[in-house]
Parts: structure tokens; sequence; C-alpha cells
């Protein structure tokens, strides 16, 4: 299995995905410096903890890389089935349903990391940062970080299976524009900001998401052995 996945990873070249994974880090970065230095330029601080930012940086990344999962989605597996280049892979002596779990699992993988490395990165800049620009008036400790650690990591376990869903729609037809579509329809309605709640922090919710997630998975990687992908 490691070594189907090394061959999908040489494959596609991840490196650009990596470099695109660092811009979004730098854009979230930006946008969270000008909307905490415009907030305090009108005498209303957005962020008063670290908390708050923390579960800002948390949504950001989320929203961003279950897209990205999407677009991995489209390389990965749709785009194969759509141009039909899946076929060379179904000739080799390997079973259908294990090069499925070996792209899923690159999918999976590289969303689940993007978000932990992405958040690491995204907080200790904004810590750095507001050594010199005050960004937010709070101390980071140790106490905070702990806690904060345990939530995003079982937030990046969800997101990652949440970010399977749109496979269900892409594979109907085979269609890249639709899998991201269904992405971005998936953010707006978990992380769409409703009097500073959103579904995204609703236990059950992220929980039904994630477990949807787990059933397109599944459902890809039992039904391979039954597509037709000549016609």
């Amino acid at each position: 299995m490691l070594k189907l996945m090394q061959l999908e990873l040489k494959k596609f070249h991840l490196t650009g995905y990596i470099r695109s994974a660092l811009i979004a880090n730098a854009c979230i970065l930006g946008l969270l410096c000008v909307i905490a230095l415009e907030s305090q330029s009108e005498g209303i601080p957005e962020f008063t903890q670290y908390t708050q930012l923390l579960d800002l940086i948390d949504n950001f990344v989320r929203a961003t890389f279950i897209v990205f999962a999407s677009v991995l989605l489209c390389r990965f597996i749709v785009g194969e089935f759509k141009s039909k280049s899946i076929t060379i892979l179904f000739m080799y002596p390997i079973h259908r349903q294990k090069l499925m779990i070996a792209k899923l699992l690159v999918v999976l993988l590289f969303t689940f990391l993007s978000i932990i490395i992405s958040e690491i990165i995204i907080t200790a800049a904004i810590h750095l940062l507001n050594q010199f620009v005050l960004i937010v008036p709070d101390n980071l400790t140790l106490s905070i970080l702990g806690q904060q650690s345990a939530r995003t990591l079982i937030n990046a376990v969800a997101a990652s299976f949440m970010g399977l869903v749109p496979l269900y729609m892409g594979m109907r037809r085979y269609s890249v524009p639709t899998t991201i579509v269904t992405s971005i329809l998936i953010v707006a309605l978990l992380f769409s900001n409703n009097n500073g709640a959103t579904l995204s922090s609703i236990a059950p919710v992220q929980i039904g998401f994630s477990i949807l997630g787990m059933l397109v998975a599944y459902a890809a990687i039992r039904g391979i052995e039954y597509k037709d992908i000549t016609s």
C-alpha cells in the first residue's frame, strides 16, 4: 500500500500542492492581520483573547483545506476517470480496490497534515508578529496551546473525512467543476459565521459530515470493481 501511495505522489508531483498550501497559509495570515489591525483602528478590537484568534485560524484553515481536498480528488481520481487514463492503471496486476484506497489515503493524509502544519505555522507567525505589532492583547500560554492542540487534532481528522464528501457528486458524472463546487457549498454551510457560531463547531454536525465522508470513501472503494469506464 505504501508503495502505491509513493507512486501516486511521484506521478502527480505533490511539490506543487505543497507550494500552493504555503501560499494559502500566507493568505490566511495576511487576512487575519488585516482583520485585527483594521478593527483596532476603529477602536473595537476583533480579538481580545488568544482563544478567539486560534478558533478563527482553525476555521479558516479547515475551510481552506476541505476545498483543497476536492482539488486533490479531482486530480487523483475524478480527472483520471474523466480522461479514462485510469484504464492504464487497471491493466496492472493490482487489485482495483487497493488502487482506490491508496489514492484516498494520499488525499486524507495530505489534508490532515496540511491542516496540522498550517495551524502550527500560522499560530507561530501570529505569535511572532504580536511581539512587534499588537494583534491580540493576550499572552499565549502552554495551557491555551495544550487545549487548542487537542481540539486541532480532532478537528483535523474530522475535516479530512469531510473533504471526501464531494467525491460522491464528482463521480456521478466524472465532473471536476461539480466536485469543487460541492466542496465550496459544504464550506459555506459549515463555516458561515452566525453571531460568532458556525455549524462546524457543533459536534453532532461535524461527526455527521465526517461519517458521510467515510461512507462516500467506502462506496467509492466498494463500487470500483463494477465501474465501467470504457463506455
